[in-house]
């Protein structure tokens, strides 16, 4: 098996033993990635210079001091600051930007052993839920590259899905990290707010927004957010680490008792072929024992309070580039900060209150189920010249971003999910089953997607461009 193919705990392991060095790594990824990048736009941004001079830094301590990771290559998402490393966020207005510093998350990463060498494509400012922009172009999805990777974190997606990377950094406010892992057939995490430290842009007390990890399997994924976690006062939402590893919770075998099962929340279409094979899914889990049972809270205020409080991010960190740069931001986030400056108090308390209320319904939800299972996405990858979805089953939206109101909503609720591969369509596109727990539940989700994991027989390969 080349180095490419093999899983990121198992490298971390021949790292701590000694057996391979992280430049052996780096290598075989610069090979991988001359080859293939070029096919799906996934990294644009390359430092392998800086990633051996880390290296190197790296060996030069004794092995106990080298971290969770020991040296393991992570991709970076183009949102994220990184030390010496060109930082566009999508946009032309950034096109030429060298950061200075480091965020936060970066400096915990390296401190616990993690090499950046690249950074993966995203949409303009993160805004949209398919991966492209002026700068660097489309990111295309490898299981048919006529089709959309999604987004924002769509270029950490396609690397991991065709071997470019192991373990990825993405971001998610609505389902950015969620919805590429759907389309792109990989696993990705999105944690409890504060699990992950982050530099705060903007609203300091921001709880859609959170960083998490992305990889090939589940306990890949574990590990990225054992090194990603650990509480930093600069950033005043973050928590501690936990006692106990998520690698430890996503092996731990843990099985659960009852769980939830919804296509829809009861407030977005879904894709009839999506549906089913999300259904065939907790079947599955059935099958096995579980207590599988078809419900869902009453989420009903989710698409006017996520859009509320979407629009005031958008206007708290958007709005000077507003009134000096207009005519380089895409339509899309024009509208979202106009509609973020035009916001009263009152729709903000409103949005507030309901929030609150969505919260306890969920809390209350959980009391009587382990988990919520529902798919990732509502639909399968759409051609990547669309901008985004306009219409699912019948039902066309009223704006970008309303398509994606299943992993919104549990933003707005402030809960852990990941979106794990369960199956493909008739097409071979792969899709992503959604799962839930309550708030600071991301051991939960883990421990069950480990399961879900076995259950399913899920094996990610990567693949090269078709």
């Amino acid at each position: 098996m080349s180095l490419i193919e093999r899983r990121a705990v198992d490298l971390v392991a021949l790292l701590k033993r000694g057996e391979i060095k992280p430049h052996d790594l780096l290598d075989a990824l610069e090979a991988r990635i001359e080859r293939v990048n070029p096919q799906v736009n996934a990294l644009p941004t390359l430092c392998f210079d800086r990633a051996r001079a880390h290296a190197d830094t790296l060996l030069a301590r004794p092995m106990a001091q080298r971290g969770l990771l020991a040296g393991l290559p992570v991709a970076i998402k183009d949102l994220t600051e990184v030390q010496g490393v060109r930082c566009t966020q999508g946009s032309t207005i950034y096109a030429d930007h060298i950061s200075t510093q480091s965020d936060v998350l970066i400096d915990g990463l390296e401190a616990q052993g993690g090499i950046c060498y690249a950074k993966s494509n995203t949409p303009e400012f993160g805004a949209g839920a398919n991966t492209f922009n002026e700068v660097f172009g489309a990111t295309l999805n490898p299981w048919n590259t006529a089709l959309s990777a999604a987004g924002s974190s769509g270029g950490a997606a396609v690397a991991l899905a065709t071997g470019m990377a192991w373990a990825a950094h993405g971001s998610d406010f609505g389902g950015s990290l969620r919805n590429p892992a759907s389309f792109c057939g990989i696993v990705g995490f999105r944690p409890s707010p504060g699990r992950v430290k982050r530099t705060p842009d903007g609203k300091l007390d921001d709880l859609l927004n959170v960083q998490g990890p992305m990889a090939r399997s589940v306990a890949d994924c574990a590990l990225l957010l054992d090194a990603m976690c650990g509480d930093d006062s600069r950033d005043p939402l973050s928590m501690p680490a936990p006692r106990t590893s998520f690698l430890t919770a996503a092996q731990s075998g843990w099985r659960p008792k009852r769980v939830a099962w919804s296509a829809t929340l009861g407030i977005t279409p879904v894709d009839p072929e999506i549906a089913a094979i999300t259904r065939r899914a907790a079947q599955a889990l059935a099958e096995s024992g579980v207590e599988v049972v078809e419900a869902h809270p009453d989420l009903s205020e989710a698409h006017a309070c996520f859009q509320t409080l979407r629009a005031y991010t958008f206007a708290s960190t958007k709005a000077s580039l507003l009134r000096t740069h207009r005519s380089q931001l895409k339509p899309e986030l024009i509208w979202n900060i106009e509609k973020g400056l035009a916001l009263t108090a009152e729709e903000l308390i409103r949005a507030e209150t309901q929030r609150m209320t969505l919260i306890q319904r969920m809390l209350a939800f959980f009391s009587d189920y382990d988990l919520l299972l529902t798919p990732a996405t509502i639909v399968p990858p759409y051609p990547v010249t669309e901008r985004y979805v306009s219409e699912c089953a019948g039902t066309r939206f009223s704006n970008y971003i309303e398509w994606l109101a299943i992993a919104y909503a549990i933003s707005v609720v402030a809960c852990p999910a990941m979106s794990l591969p369960c199956g493909f369509t008739g097409a071979g596109l792969p899709v992503g089953l959604q799962i839930v727990a309550p708030p600071h539940g991301d051991a939960r989700v883990f421990a069950a997607a480990g399961f879900i994991e076995s259950v399913l027989n899920v094996d990610v390969q990567p693949i090269d461009p078709r």
